[in-house]
């Protein structure tokens, strides 16, 4: 039997024999004994002997009371050195036992200062508590080289909802959203006039607004010139002549406007007829009507103005910041208000060179279908232009950018919650992607949610680093 259990042993019997056994028992002094004698051969157990030089001195009853030099407590106790091979316990209860792997941490990690958990500009050369009971964070010998990046534990990486997203190749692509105006297109107007002075007789029935087909009359016409061409060109068939509309007297009445109908009849016929007949040019609608019966028409009169109709034309105003993301071909979508819920697609025919002095806007010409004539000439528009890349380009989530107006930027996920700022330089803003044209690569995985806080964390470490260590004020 051991020392330690003999004087047990000899304390309980000496209860026993001095009459006092019913006392002892019920105040249960062999466990009291038993515990001081624990607590006694704990002390008296030897402990390893700490290394390194004082990091900071402790309060001696383990309480979470700190100091950078030595101190005594309020009773003239002094604090307890804390060496840097020992581990630190925040709690109440006291210092826990020191473990060989933190304290090898420590001795090759230098700790620079302490900063606050929560990113306010306070910090401390030694351990301390905020107002919240939160420990402040080391920040160790070697970290100020990469002051920008930030480091972030797994349990408040998804407490802040930090999300990730890989950039990748991809087409961006946006809607630029602008008014235009329905108008006829240039080149399907035709313009109705005589190449010779003739007098007008028996005007068609038709006015302004009225559609008219190819080859329908529109008038009846006499002229002096022509008639006299005319008889030469019956003149020449009857003494033989061949017929053609390229030749002789023919080409001359080609040349005065006279239809090719006409010439082939005064051939077949060998006469010219009193009153030659003027037909419409095309398909299309009467845009004006000058004709009058009786009327004297010189050369070069308008007489009527018909628009094939067919096509039309929507010229939209694009502001010149905006141009850069339009190009020719694009795909627009219009929509006019007389007709709601009704789309009409089309694509980018023209931009027009210039810009306008007072709008600061630049044409855009879109040639649209209109078979059933419902679009009509100046009707207002809106219109939505696909505009973007044409083809696939480093691009990223439209939240993961950072734009300060004067620097954009993107948090880099570099692993084990580590987030580093890189300053990129930005193309084509789609509507849900952006192209970076210089900072990142396809494959780099960004900050996609959180990143503002990332953002401001990284601020203060950039501002904490830059700081001297006489600056850093416990």
């Amino acid at each position: 039997m051991n020392t330690s259990s003999r004087l047990i042993a000899t304390l309980s019997l000496a209860a026993i024999a001095g009459g006092g056994g019913y006392w002892a028992g019920k105040n249960d002094i062999g466990s009291q004994l038993q515990q001081r004698l624990a607590i006694r051969m704990a002390e008296a157990e030897p402990k390893p002997q700490p290394t390194g030089r004082v990091v900071y001195y402790s309060h001696p009853d383990g309480l979470a009371a700190y100091s950078g030099t030595p101190k005594n407590t309020d009773d003239g106790r002094p604090f307890v050195a804390v060496h840097e091979s020992e581990d630190v316990s925040f709690s109440a209860t006291g210092a826990a036992a020191p473990a060989a792997e933190t304290a090898s941490a420590a001795a090759e990690r230098k700790v620079l200062y302490y900063r606050n958990p929560m990113g306010l500009p306070d910090t401390s050369k030694v351990p301390k508590k905020d107002s919240m009971g939160m420990d402040y964070l080391p920040v160790y010998d070697g970290e100020e080289a990469e002051a920008s990046t930030v480091k972030v534990s797994l349990g408040k990486l998804q407490r802040t909802g930090v999300k990730t997203a890989v950039a990748d190749l991809a087409t961006v692509s946006r809607k630029i959203r602008v008014p235009g105006t329905v108008t006829l297109d240039e080149r399907m107007v035709s313009i109705v006039s005589m190449r010779a002075d003739a007098f007008v007789e028996d005007v068609a029935d038709v006015t302004t607004g009225d559609r008219i087909t190819k080859g329908e009359d529109l008038f009846h016409f006499y002229s002096k010139e022509i008639a006299t061409a005319g008889a030469e060109y019956a003149t020449e068939m009857r003494n033989g002549g061949k017929p053609g509309p390229d030749t002789g007297s023919a080409l001359r009445l080609k040349n005065l406007g006279v239809p090719t109908a006409t010439i082939t009849s005064i051939a077949a016929e060998r006469k010219v007829p009193r009153s030659i007949a003027y037909t419409s040019p095309r398909d299309g609608v009467v845009l004006e009507r000058m004709a009058v019966s009786g009327m004297m028409a010189e050369a070069g009169d308008i007489l009527f103005r018909i628009a094939d109709v067919s096509k039309v034309w929507v010229i939209a105003d694009v502001p010149e910041y905006e141009l850069g993301s339009v190009r020719k071909g694009a795909v627009v979508s219009v929509i006019v208000r007389n007709l709601p819920g009704t789309t009409f697609k089309g694509k980018v025919d023209l931009i027009y060179p210039e810009v306008e002095m007072q709008t600061r806007t630049t044409k855009v010409r879109i040639e649209l279908p209109n078979p059933d004539g419902r679009l009509m000439s100046n009707m207002y528009a809106e219109v939505e232009i696909e505009a973007g890349a044409g083809s696939a380009v480093v691009a990223v989530p439209n939240s993961s950018v950072i734009d300060t107006g004067d620097r954009q930027i993107v948090f880099l996920d570099k692993g084990e919650g580590r987030f580093e700022p890189m300053d990129v330089s930005l193309g084509v803003r789609g509507e849900d992607m952006t192209e970076i044209t210089k900072g990142i690569a396809a494959g780099d995985r960004v900050v996609v949610s959180a990143n503002f806080l990332l953002d401001a964390e990284s601020n203060l470490n950039a501002a904490l680093s830059a700081m001297t260590a006489d600056e850093v004020k416990p």
